[in-house]
């Protein structure tokens, strides 16, 4: 795609849609709406991109929440994603920290014959490693390389792979396919133990993508390209809870670059040449992004008119 209008960048995001149910350590507990990939789809929504979203949902209630919750935020449900007997539950406990780990109860399955084109295609977490979807979302990325920017964001569940060595593979084939990938430092070191973080970056820089990006926390996030290396630290805010603030700041990483005409097939080598101060201003935003998610309850991430009044 060449020209046009930058909010016209069409975006497709293939991954789980479910409910989170967060316990926290009070003793108090909700019930929302949540999964990793409709996290991005909603933060690129509220940011004004209009994502697609290519899930697996069961015709239920829970599904009806599901779908309100995105459309509510601009985000477009593709058709057939009500394909599951049931919408698919996490539940997060919340320790004092507000910091989550993760509980399951769900299945993945997607028509990927149903994805609509795009400029940007965004797969990660659940989808690409449960299986049978998992096979159909890697198939999908293969056929889309030509002609979208690929992102992936692995976001390891360790709770629901039981062999850690296929997961490894199938994270490490994405990689390879990716142009642009973010990773927590907890799913780095999952992923690889034996090395710090620096090393598997660059290692998975080395691999095919364009961008690598490490994101740690409250201690910021880390970059690397061709160029070189660039940092953004984390804005100090009061933590309420850490539900969705890595989905939050890829949602904000893929509207960064699509406000800096990096996205697209016609602009990937733009991409590998991005200038680091271009690739700090984007993670500094996303940094600003997810830190407003972790200031109030589940994921609930900024629009883009509160994005730019931080």
């Amino acid at each position: 795609m060449t020209g046009g209008d930058l909010a016209e960048r069409r975006v497709l995001v293939v991954g789980e849609a479910l409910i989170d149910l967060v316990q926290r350590a009070d003793g108090s507990r909700d019930e929302a709406p949540g999964g990793s990939p409709a996290n991005v789809a909603l933060t690129l929504g509220r940011l004004g991109r209009h994502p697609q979203l290519l899930t697996s949902l069961g015709e239920d209630d829970r599904e009806h929440a599901v779908r309100a919750w995105l459309e509510g935020s601009g985000v477009r449900v593709s058709a057939g994603s009500a394909t599951g007997a049931h919408t698919s539950t996490a539940t997060a406990l919340l320790d004092a920290t507000g910091a989550a780990t993760y509980e399951f109860d769900l299945a993945w399955a997607v028509d990927v014959e149903l994805a609509g084109s795009a400029d940007v295609l965004h797969v990660g977490s659940i989808a690409t490693v449960l299986e049978p979807g998992a096979s159909d979302v890697a198939r999908l990325v293969e056929a889309r390389r030509a002609t979208a920017t690929i992102t992936f964001d692995p976001n390891i569940r360790p709770a629901l792979i039981d062999d850690a060595a296929a997961a490894r593979s199938r994270v490490e084939q994405l990689v390879q396919l990716a142009d642009v990938v973010k990773v927590s430092d907890e799913d780095l070191l999952w992923l690889h133990p034996d090395r710090d973080l620096a090393e598997t970056a660059a290692s998975w820089l080395a691999a095919g993508p364009a961008v690598v990006v490490v994101t740690q926390g409250g201690e910021g996030a880390f970059a690397l390209t061709a160029q070189g290396r660039v940092w953004a630290s984390a804005p100090r805010v009061t933590v309420v809870d850490t539900v969705g603030a890595g989905d939050t700041f890829m949602g904000a990483l893929i509207d960064g670059l699509i406000d800096a005409d990096l996205i697209g097939d016609d602009r990937r080598q733009a991409l590998r040449d991005v200038p680091l101060g271009v690739l700090e201003g984007i993670m500094r935003r996303s940094a600003e992004a997810a830190a407003v998610t972790v200031s109030r309850p589940g994921a609930d991430p900024p629009t883009r008119a509160e994005l730019a009044a931080v």
